[in-house]
């Protein structure tokens, strides 16, 4: 299995202006997406509470909303672990953004809104820097907001919220897939097409992109799972 290397950032000291918890369950959030926290890894609540400057309760509570995302296991009097990418997750994911997204970028297609095309073509010059420079991070916080702003834009941020809060597993596969050579040019493509398509009031085309485009990581699941044989479950 190849090795993914990450420098972990998840428990810098916390804004004290804010409550602590949901700060907390940010970060982690964050840094299993990123893999800076790989399935498998150990999640100590005296730990953490050590390296947040916290006490146990924000912990306790960040654990748990982890938990109902599938993204960490709590073993009680045991331990806590981060999840492995559960395959089945992963694909119920999918197919409630994808569901969604054809929808909307349909609508957006017939309703040509100029505004959102110079918001989306400025996420993309984001994104093919971020590529360039080999910064998968920032990629991905670009990848986020070129499909917030569709969502925004429709009228639809809360079911963005929803499609987020169901897309640890997927998010976490497409990140072990990101570093294979040309994935991240084909997302930047994949993103001018959707763009292109809205822009000339192509409904038909603007879903036949966005499909190929989301579907992209799972017709790789058999790669992936060669690479990285022991992060993923069925």
């Amino acid at each position: 299995m190849e090795t993914v290397h990450t420098a972990p950032r998840a428990a810098a000291r916390l804004d004290r202006a804010r409550q602590a918890a949901p700060q907390v369950f940010e970060r982690l959030r964050n840094a299993i997406l990123a893999l800076e926290l790989p399935p498998g890894a150990p999640l100590s609540r005296t730990e953490l509470a050590a390296q947040f400057g916290v006490s146990s309760t924000p912990i306790r509570d960040a654990l748990m909303r982890l938990e109902e995302e599938g993204l960490v296991e709590v073993f009680p009097q045991h331990a806590t672990v981060v999840s492995r990418v559960d395959v089945g997750r992963a694909e119920q994911a999918h197919f409630l953004r994808q569901a969604l997204e054809l929808e909307i970028v349909r609508l957006l297609a017939e309703e040509h809104n100029a505004a959102l095309v110079i918001r989306l073509d400025h996420a993309i010059a984001l994104q093919q820097q971020s590529a360039k420079a080999g910064d998968f991070e920032s990629f991905i916080a670009g990848d986020n907001d070129f499909h917030a702003q569709l969502y925004a834009a429709a009228g639809k941020q809360d079911l963005w919220s929803l499609v987020r809060s169901r897309s640890g597993h997927i998010d976490r596969l497409r990140r072990l897939h990101l570093p294979s050579p040309g994935k991240a040019q084909n997302i930047v493509r994949h993103h001018k097409l959707i763009t292109r398509a809205i822009e000339a009031g192509d409904p038909d085309t603007a879903q036949q992109h966005l499909r190929k485009h989301l579907s992209g990581t799972l017709s790789e699941l058999d790669k992936i799972r060669a690479r990285y044989p022991e992060y993923l479950t069925d």
